[in-house]
């Protein structure tokens, strides 16, 4: 099966977790990174979990997970210790549309969770469609080494050279090529050696 690679815009969608223990928790987060409004039904919960939930961050209720627990959820993770409870959660979610993940059980699942590199706004993931997580992630850390933290500041300076390249009286096919030449691997080492000052340098080119 060929997986469909998408990134979600998940700010303000109600997403429910199943379980808060140490499986749940790194779910949670990422969650509550992208935005989302977080709803979490476990018995027990990690630490962090426990601040979140006391800062308003998330809702936590205290119990076992009800089938209505999925009315208006955009998407579910089902990490709790029991398979079955889990595979109810997948089945029910199935019937009502609701994507659903069930953490470490590649079977029950509509999506998984890439092995991610994040540098700003820069974001790699890595997916081996559930066959191989720890290749995932071993190539996740070689790409850290690659992509520094830098590459984060050379994309917000990127993303207001663009804003500014289409607010210009440019000739569309000279726009496309700068994007392109600012882009590349010569331009980054360039901007790198000039402290990431590629604005001014574009804006020359403009004019």
């Amino acid at each position: 099966m060929t997986l469909f690679p998408m990134f979600m815009k998940l700010e303000g969608r109600s997403c429910l977790v199943v379980g808060a223990g140490t499986v749940g928790e790194p779910k949670i987060g990422s969650l509550l990174a992208s935005g989302a409004s977080v709803r979490v039904v476990a018995f027990t919960a990690t630490a962090a979990v426990e601040e979140w939930a006391k800062t308003g961050a998330i809702t936590w209720e205290t119990r076992g997970f009800n089938t209505s627990d999925l009315d208006g959820v955009f998407l579910v993770i089902a990490a709790t210790n029991s398979r079955d409870v889990n595979a109810a959660i997948f089945r029910e979610a199935g019937q009502r549309n609701i994507l659903c993940n069930v953490v470490d059980d590649p079977e029950y699942c509509d999506f998984y969770y890439p092995a991610v590199v994040r540098r700003g706004e820069l974001q790699l993931a890595i997916s081996t469609n559930g066959h191989s997580p720890a290749l995932a992630q071993r190539i996740r850390r070689e790409l850290e080494v690659q992509f520094g933290p830098e590459y984060g500041e050379w994309l917000e300076q990127l993303g207001a050279i663009r804003q500014q390249l289409f607010a210009s009286k440019i000739d569309p096919e000279e726009r496309r090529r700068l994007l392109h030449e600012l882009a590349s691997r010569e331009a980054f080492e360039r901007a790198r050696s000039e402290g990431f000052n590629i604005e001014a340098m574009s804006l020359e080119k403009i004019s």
